[in-house]
């Protein structure tokens, strides 16, 4: 499966915005629409696709989110080329997979799922890959992957029990998010946080700014 969701309209921009290029972020995630607007980037559009997450057989962590990554733009990139205000636009996409060895762990949906990972991180060292993808109005493409460790103290069940009630886990890869209450969890960080958020902010401004997209250009603007 592979269709665009329907949180795909224009957005007003700021008068400070309007005169640079348009950009898509092919998502509907509200933690890459924020990590982004953390660092001045507005975004013109929403694209969100619907594929298919299912890890191929024998496919590695690291592989599925680069393959994630890129169906997401690809689908993203047919939408927006259909459309007149669209078509000289930047993409970004993203895709984030939680793994234990080669194990990867589900975005939880239900609270088993959610308890399950847990008590797997639990005291444990686990590795977080984040692909991101950029494409230029010429059709370049640019991507790059980031890995970062993360260890979780020991969790007692009462932790845990509490960390499912709070539903923050719900959609989560791995069944938690780092940047809300399961920051109490992580002992040690070694790599990127906001690509364990969802978006690595450094290599996505860096592919950016490489394809001449003014990335600073409403930086005056929020002073």
């Amino acid at each position: 499966m592979n269709e665009l969701l329907p949180s795909d309209a224009v957005k007003p921009q700021p008068t400070g915005a309007r005169d640079r290029p348009p950009l898509v972020l092919a998502s509907a995630s509200p933690r890459r629409l924020a990590l982004l607007q953390q660092v001045g980037i507005e975004p013109d559009a929403l694209l969100p696709a619907d594929i298919d997450e299912t890890p191929r057989k024998s496919e590695s962590p690291r592989d599925l989110a680069r393959r994630l990554a890129r169906e997401k733009l690809e689908a993203a990139s047919a939408a927006a080329r259909r459309r007149e205000e669209l078509r000289e636009a930047y993409l970004i996409s993203a895709d984030t997979v939680v793994a234990v060895g080669r194990r990867v762990l589900p975005k939880a949906e239900l609270l088993d799922e959610a308890a399950d990972c847990l008590r797997l991180l639990s005291g444990r060292t686990h590795r977080v890959y984040t692909a991101v993808c950029i494409l230029s109005p010429k059709d370049r493409l640019r991507e790059r992957m980031v890995e970062t460790r993360v260890r979780f103290k020991r969790l007692a069940n009462r932790e845990i029990e509490g960390y499912l009630s709070s539903g923050e886990w719900r959609g989560k890869a791995g069944g938690y998010a780092i940047q809300g209450l399961a920051a109490a969890f992580a002992v040690k960080l070694v790599g990127s946080h906001s690509a364990v958020v969802g978006l690595p902010l450094y290599e996505t401004m860096s592919l950016l700014e490489g394809e001449g997209f003014p990335v600073r250009h409403a930086w005056g603007a929020a002073s």
